[in-house]
């Protein structure tokens, strides 16, 4: 009679991989539940897995939690770009000097994926998969196959030498950004390929050998339905619930200070700001801003208007329809309107921006939590000191 960890895994080695699928793992509590194993051929550890050797891998495997606050990996569905943290993750090593020589692999395939079409075929197919979360297991599912960069950038921006701080101690890890191809299934007969070192055969898919070939990137887009976020989408949880505490309860009895750092978070989300000036107190006791966005790039360049509102409010006190009117009765002609709140938008507001099609960008408070962790604001401390400058 075969356990339970036979009965799972029996078949996975002959599985297409399906964008969106999840595949799950044994239920014994150890390591032996991780699927991959079985349904690539890959270890059963790690963020960062191959089959090949370190400096000529075959195929590689990129897993991630999209949960970890601290080295938030993740995928935006909508253009096909995901952001990948590396393997040194701990301070006292040096950037390449990682147990599973993850860092130095992606500096690899990165390298030669900006060279000629003889050193991208030396780049390996990369299969994205993330855990669920789901209880303590390890089912994971399957987000695509990827390939380094993208068609907007260059060498310098799509794989970058981070700084972060554990403690007192400071150290660098990559972020890689990777595009996931056009690729709905990644059919057995092709991993089966890849591993014999055929993988421009007859089973490639047409998106990979474009980009072998002619780096011609296919991006997986899903364009995002009229929709809006839920209340509880847009409020963080655990440790990032508290980073919005400490920014609440900094401005809370002073809300017009938050004015500048909702300019600052605006800054952040979108790097075009090239200008904000902030207006006089209203008689609300909110203060307006104004702000340039540049569109393009030297000679070329335009510049777009924007207005900005920021409201400083408790988790329990959503921004509702009363305050969006006030922001997009502001809103002329060619302009655009940025809310930045510490709460929430809620149900009807949100319903009306998306239904009216207002041109409106919304920065909840998880969208600040993920702001400030990428720039490297990820404790209590570090929030309150980076606070300070307002």
């Amino acid at each position: 009679m075969m356990d339970a960890a036979q009965s799972w895994s029996i078949g996975m080695d002959s599985e297409n991989l399906r964008v969106d699928d999840i595949y799950r793992g044994g239920r014994s509590g150890n390591a032996a539940d991780d699927p991959l194993p079985h349904l690539i051929g890959v270890s059963n550890q790690g963020g960062f897995r191959y089959i090949g050797s370190k400096d000529h891998p075959k195929i590689v495997v990129l897993t991630c939690t999209p949960s970890n606050i601290d080295w938030p990996d993740g995928l935006d569905k909508e253009t096909g770009l995901f952001k990948y943290f590396g393997d040194n993750r701990k301070a006292g090593r040096e950037l390449h000097d990682t147990p599973r020589f993850g860092n130095m692999l992606l500096c690899n395939m990165f390298d030669n994926a900006h060279g000629s079409r003889e050193q991208r075929v030396n780049v390996p197919p990369v299969l994205i998969f993330a855990n669920t979360g789901a209880g303590n297991w390890r089912d994971v599912e399957f987000l695509g196959l990827a390939v380094p960069g993208a068609s907007h950038l260059d060498a310098n921006n799509d794989l970058v030498a981070v700084w972060k701080l554990r403690g007192e101690k400071r150290f660098q890890n990559y972020q890689a950004k990777l595009t996931i191809l056009d690729v709905p299934v990644v059919s057995r007969l092709w991993i089966n390929d890849i591993k014999i070192g055929k993988s421009l055969g007859q089973n490639c898919p047409p998106p990979w050998r474009a980009w072998v070939e002619s780096r011609i990137y296919s991006p997986l887009h899903a364009p995002r339905v009229t929709e809006y976020r839920t209340k509880e989408e847009q409020l963080p949880t655990g440790r990032s619930a508290e980073m919005i505490r400490v920014v609440h309860s900094y401005f809370q009895n002073d809300p017009v200070r938050f004015e500048a750092c909702a300019a600052k978070l605006a800054q952040m989300m979108l790097p075009g700001v090239v200008a904000v000036d902030l207006t006089r107190p209203s008689r609300d006791g909110g203060r307006d801003a104004i702000g340039r966005y540049k569109i393009g790039d030297g000679a070329s360049a335009v510049l777009v208007d924007f207005a900005l509102e920021a409201k400083c409010f408790g988790r329990k006190n959503g921004v509702g329809v009363k305050e969006l009117s006030r922001l997009i009765s502001r809103l002329r002609h060619r302009q655009f309107g940025i809310l930045v709140t510490t709460s929430y938008v809620a149900k009807q507001a949100y319903q009306e921006i998306k239904a009216d099609e207002h041109p409106i960008v919304i920065i909840a408070a998880t969208d600040i939590v993920r702001l400030l962790d990428t720039s490297g604001i990820n404790t209590p401390d570090a929030l309150r000191n980076w606070l300070a400058a307002f």
